[in-house]
């Protein structure tokens, strides 16, 4: 796997095909980017569990808490990291220590381990690195580009709205009525 580029249909195919997702290193600081990343995709339909030692049992997002990924009380089919590149070989322990294995290890900007990504893989998981899910998520559905920002992505299908307000979108283009 190229780790320096992916597909969209790659990045589409992942967030598409998951529905739980923990977050390693979550923040319960609303300005923090792991806290708006979980809020957003938690908005966007996935269940999303937050993971931090310091606010297990409290809420983060509105959403409970958990010390350690064993603590989640479902299996979960994404795991993204939002710790610095040398604490990933511990969180893919973690990780790897799950039954059954989560689909997908995604690791946030700025964080890459070409050797844990090796390793995720060998093991059968789907490696995503120095990228944001929130992001891919935007870009792909068109909401990003509401705000001016080029999406790189094109379609003459209309994406599908997800609940209130007109910027949540999905990124399967089905169509949510008939036409």
């Amino acid at each position: 796997m190229d780790h320096d580029h992916y597909a969209d249909a790659y990045i589409r195919g992942i967030l598409d095909g998951v529905k739980t997702i923990a977050i390693v290193g979550a923040s319960a600081n609303a300005v923090r980017p792991s806290f708006f990343v979980t809020k957003y995709l938690a908005e966007r339909g996935y269940r999303v569990f937050p993971v931090n030692p310091g606010q297990a049992g409290k809420e983060i997002a509105g959403l409970p808490a958990y010390a350690r990924l064993a603590d989640i009380p479902e299996p979960v089919d994404m795991v993204d990291v939002f710790r610095a590149s040398e604490h990933v070989p511990q969180v893919l322990d973690e990780v790897l220590a799950l039954s059954p294995l989560p689909k997908v290890l995604w690791l946030q900007l700025g964080v890459r381990h070409d050797e844990v990504a090796r390793k995720a893989e060998a093991a059968g998981l789907k490696v995503v690195m120095n990228r944001c899910p929130k992001i891919e998520y935007g870009r792909l559905s068109g909401e990003i580009g509401w705000t001016g920002v080029n999406s790189r992505t094109i379609s003459a299908k209309r994406p599908k709205r997800l609940g209130q307000g007109v910027q949540r979108l999905s990124i399967s283009r089905a169509p949510t009525r008939p036409e």
